[in-house]
């Protein structure tokens, strides 16, 4: 019985002392936070979280962006109470914006005579304009659209000719005519509808990022250091996710790509050189 009882106890402790292959094959990964401010004196970046992830934190937030699908701009231009001469323009332009430098530069002469919202603008803005050399008189009356419809019909379009010739010759007539078209512009109301997206997306990245793609979590040291061992082989990524790291006046926000090799140490340093906000800007 004694016998039996040592043999059983020396294969246990022979099981117990095999070496783990798959432990065997594990890496670590080893690093350090530094942050540089305008001062130009490194400093360690003490008691910020890092996560080790599976899959960058960009791609994580392009995968929670897809989850979301993005308004339909041709159903939101249907919808609006424009012309449709104004509704085409927007769809062949792929814009919504009636205002600023990129939708002047947008509109075309025969722009100006087709749709309707942008005529009405451009007249407002310059028929009156007295520092206008040139600038187009109608010659006629509204009271000859009664009263002979086909002249009045003829010398309209003349005008609009010449209207159109007077903004192809004067581009520069164009500026400031936004200001005329405020009252419907329905770029703010786009752009609010597609903000909404925005945190909706955000929660979504961070919830996937800290339970599908998350390793571990780990937290600097008074160094800036920290690591994280028994990690198998392959591609992470040292992520802070969307928290900021400030040290001084600069801002910073790691997602750096790592490779863990079999049974290795990978050193990896976070500075403003690898972060993602590598200018001094308020969060």
């Amino acid at each position: 019985m004694k016998r039996f009882l040592l043999l059983t106890t020396l294969l246990s402790i022979g099981v117990f002392c095999l070496p783990s292959s798959a432990n065997a094959q594990d890496g670590a990964i080893v690093f350090v936070a530094r942050g540089t401010p305008s001062s130009g004196i490194p400093e360690p970046v003490r008691g910020f979280p890092i996560c080790l992830l599976r899959k960058s934190f960009a791609d994580i937030r392009k995968e929670a962006d897809a989850d979301f699908p993005m308004p339909d701009k041709g159903e939101f231009i249907d919808k609006l109470d424009v012309s449709p001469e104004m509704k085409a323009w927007m769809k062949k332009n792929k814009t919504v914006n009636l205002s600023g430098e990129d939708f002047l530069h947008l509109i075309k002469p025969t722009d100006v005579i087709v749709v309707p919202e942008f005529y009405k603008a451009y007249m407002d803005h310059n028929a009156d304009d007295q520092s206008l050399e040139g600038f187009p008189k109608p010659k006629y009356k509204p009271s000859d659209a009664k009263k002979n419809p086909d002249k009045y019909k003829r010398l309209e379009e003349e005008f609009h000719q010449a209207i159109q010739k007077y903004v192809t010759d004067n581009p520069k007539t164009l500026d400031g005519m936004d200001a005329e078209l405020a009252e419907i512009d329905p770029g703010p109301k786009w752009r609010d509808k597609l903000a909404k997206r925005t945190p909706e997306i955000q929660r979504q990245a961070l919830d996937l990022a800290q339970s599908k793609y998350l390793v571990a979590r780990t937290m600097t040291d008074l160094d800036g250091r920290g690591e994280f061992r028994g990690v198998a082989p392959g591609t992470y990524w040292l992520s802070s996710l969307d928290v900021r790291a400030t040290v001084g006046d600069a801002w910073l926000r790691w997602d750096l790509p790592v490779q863990v090799g079999s049974g290795r140490v990978t050193n990896a340093e976070l500075s403003n050189s690898n972060s993602l906000n590598l200018t001094a800007q308020a969060p």
